[in-house]
Parts: C-alpha cells; structure tokens; sequence
C-alpha cells in the first residue's frame, strides 16, 4: 500500500492551497475504506497532526492551529482525500504527509501517528512573500 500526496508548491500568505492524497495498491484503491489524516513536519520540529476524517463516522477532525482554515474531505469520484489550504501562513510551512488505516472497533486518536498504518513521502508547502 503506498500513499501519495500532490499539490504542495511556493505559495504567498493569505493564499490558497490544495493536496490530495491518493493510494495505490499494485494499482490505485479505495481511500473510502480508510480513516485518512493530514501531518506535518516544519523544519527542526516534530509531526504534527492536523486534519483528520474517519471512516467508519465520517467525521472530521482538526488541530486548533487550522481548524477555522483548512478543509478535509474526500473526492470520491477520484478516491482521494483533500486538504484544502485557505490562509496561508508562514508558519504553515513544512513537508505534509498523508496517512491511512483501516477501520477498527474502539476510540480513534486521530492526532496519534500510531494509530496509521500506511503513509505517503510527504509534499512541500512553503509559505513566503
């Protein structure tokens, strides 16, 4: 299973941006089936969780930092989940990588790396006048 981000790039602040994550699996499958979220990884600091949308729910998550700016959702003409990016910041800079799990009975930590099984390599988004 190999996840793959696209659309990250040079942005100005205030503008916008979107990545989608795809997954492949010998050949593209179903992001649908999975609880998918969104890190990210700012120079000389940890991952950091910022979006979520669960699977068997449908709801979606978001760290305090995005959450009235950025939007999760899925496209599922194109099984894939978007990160829409309104806002841009400065401090938004960083690589974001996609991650995926299947569904699973009990409580989803969405913010917890452990709780994802499959990840991407991570997309750039740089955020600079």
């Amino acid at each position: 299973v190999q996840l793959v981000e696209s659309g990250g790039g040079l942005e100005q602040p205030g503008g916008s941006l979107r990545l989608s994550c795809a997954g492949f699996k010998f050949d593209r499958f179903e992001l649908d089936d999975y609880a998918v979220g969104w890190f990210r990884q700012a120079p000389g600091k940890g991952r950091e969780a910022i979006a979520s949308i669960d699977k068997s729910t449908g709801r979606k998550y978001y760290a305090e930092s995005v959450e009235d700016r950025f939007t999760i959702s899925r496209d599922s003409a194109e099984s894939t989940v978007l990160l829409q990016m309104n806002n841009l910041k400065p401090e938004d800079t960083a690589i974001y990588y996609c991650a995926a799990r299947t569904s699973m009975p009990g409580q989803f930590n969405w913010w917890d790396e452990g709780e994802y099984a499959y990840w991407g390599q991570g997309t750039q988004v740089t955020v600079s006048s």
